[in-house]
């Protein structure tokens, strides 16, 4: 960060006046802070990393206090750095403003395989931290495990149940799989069943594994109770509200059973609870039924859900949700995306895989192709079927997939002028606003949500411009209305 940039980071602080996801404020008037290792843990283990400002007092209303002495702090700076696990590495910058000094520390995001980035004082588990907003948050024991997990490329799907025996598998299951298993690998038709069993992870040295337990047990819950599926149907848009009758449900399942048994009964849940709506195709004019939600889309992502969910002994304890509102379903898969991907990648490429082993048993089996086409799958069946764009959410430890049964903003309203919220949002951004500003003017308090709900669509129709478009993922992004284009369009 040059001089310039860091005394245009204090203008913006002072007309915003509050911290933010990537930015953390501290007053340093009377001396260096002692526990920065919060935040400099926080900002390390987010792939952008962050900046902390020195100089400036949030208790007094964002005063420009300035630092006690700018050379000391940077000392001091520095020496907690070098106490954390790995080392931060922080970038420097000193400006003078009022005849105050300020200091800024760019704190880099390390690479994912370094994770976590702790306070060596306080050990991996208690001294690891995440960024929340514009807190830090201690991280869970799960959420340190999850990046050893990734690290040490654990797989927890071939783990060894220590009660199962081959007794409780299904013998016409286990058969039918180990015959396509040679049908389709040559390589293993003239290996004898039990050579193959340890080859495919069916056993692990002798042990039943937990993916044999989902796949080939009819009732896997009675060694894992809670790797199921509960779904509900709500009458309401949000979960508390009653119906007419002060009902809190409408529906309630639990769905047991191996993975098969789980998806056929999870589809068959959604077709029950979906209402199904008579329209006249104005191209042929016949009548045709149309559900709420496209079929295929909804398999797409309980399927996901059960391939992909976190199967460690951390979420053992988690079914997967299906919560069903009248305007949208939410498909909450335990376990966060895995590895390097990121939202908005989402389809786009390949990702790391959680549970290999699982993955490619399923597509033996032929319940998945498992050439990573079930996210592109679900956009492309929303959008013919005219529904909004659906929703991905990577929160701490969940996974969530959002679909909404009301038709598609941009299909509905091809003339901006006809959407006064969005002519809101655009006029608003006749000047440069950041993620934050945009989320605190729409009233949403997921910065990723705005953005991808609203912005990312402004985007890509030319509405709406970067500031910094060589950098799209820079801390100083800010966004504007498209100067180019006519106003009245």
């Amino acid at each position: 960060m040059t001089n310039e940039e860091l005394l245009d980071m204090l203008i913006d602080i002072q007309g915003r006046k509050c911290e933010t996801q990537m930015l953390e404020i501290k007053a340093a008037e009377k001396g260096c802070p002692k526990r920065l290792y919060d935040t400099l843990s926080g900002f390390s283990n987010q792939d952008d990393g962050g900046t902390i400002i020195f100089g400036v007092d949030e208790e007094r209303n964002f005063y420009e206090c300035g630092v006690y002495d700018p050379q000391d702090i940077q000392k001091k700076i520095n020496e907690q750095c070098l106490q954390m696990n790995p080392i931060v590495r922080p970038v420097l910058t000193v400006a003078e403003k009022d005849g105050k000094s300020f200091v800024s520390a760019e704190i880099p995001g390390i690479d994912l395989a370094e994770r976590p980035c702790y306070y060596t004082g306080k050990g991996r588990l208690k001294g690891a931290y995440v960024r929340v907003g514009d807190s830090d948050e201690p991280m869970t024991e799960y959420e340190v495990y999850s990046y050893e997990a990734f690290r040490k490329k654990y797989q927890d799907d071939i783990r060894i149940v220590p009660r199962a025996t081959f007794a409780v598998l299904d013998r016409e299951l286990l058969g039918d799989y180990i015959e396509r298993l040679k049908r389709k690998k040559v390589n293993l038709s003239s290996i004898s069943n039990e050579v193959i069993y340890e080859l495919m992870s069916i056993t692990r040295d002798g042990g039943i594994t937990l993916s044999s337990v989902m796949l080939f047990c009819r009732y896997p819950q009675a060694y894992f109770p809670q790797l199921c599926i509960t779904a509900v149907a709500l009458p309401g848009n949000e979960i508390g509200e009653t119906g007419a009758s002060g009902e809190r449900f409408l529906d309630n399942e639990r769905i047991e059973g191996n993975m098969s048994d789980m998806l056929e009964q999870a589809i068959a849940f959604v077709r029950r609870n979906m209402r199904t709506k008579t329209i006249i195709n104005p191209t042929t004019g016949k009548r045709e039924d149309r559900p709420d939600y496209p079929i295929t889309a909804v398999r797409e992502a309980i399927l996901n859900a059960l391939i992909h969910r976190d199967y460690s002994k951390y979420t053992e304890g988690m079914p997967i949700q299906i919560l069903m509102y009248p305007n949208r379903v939410e498909i909450i898969n335990p376990g966060g995306l895995y590895g390097r991907l990121k939202i908005d990648e989402l389809g786009k490429r390949q990702p790391d895989t959680r549970n290999p082993v699982l993955v490619t048993a399923m597509e033996v089996i032929e319940l998945t192709e498992n050439r990573y086409s079930g996210i592109p799958t679900i956009r492309r069946v929303m959008k013919e079927a005219g529904l909004k764009e659906p929703v991905f959410k990577d929160e701490r430890g969940t996974f969530t997939v959002i679909m909404y049964n009301e038709a598609h903003q941009h299909q509905m309203m091809p003339d901006t002028r006809s959407n006064d919220k969005l002519n809101k949002l655009l006029g608003y951004l006749e000047t440069p606003k950041s993620r934050q500003e945009i989320a605190d003017f729409l009233g949403i308090g997921t910065v990723s949500y705005a953005m991808q709900t609203y912005i990312t669509p402004l985007i890509e129709k030319g509405l709406v411009e970067l500031t910094i478009p060589e950098r799209p993922r820079s801390q100083s992004q800010k966004y504007v209305r498209n100067s180019r284009l006519d106003r009245t369009t």
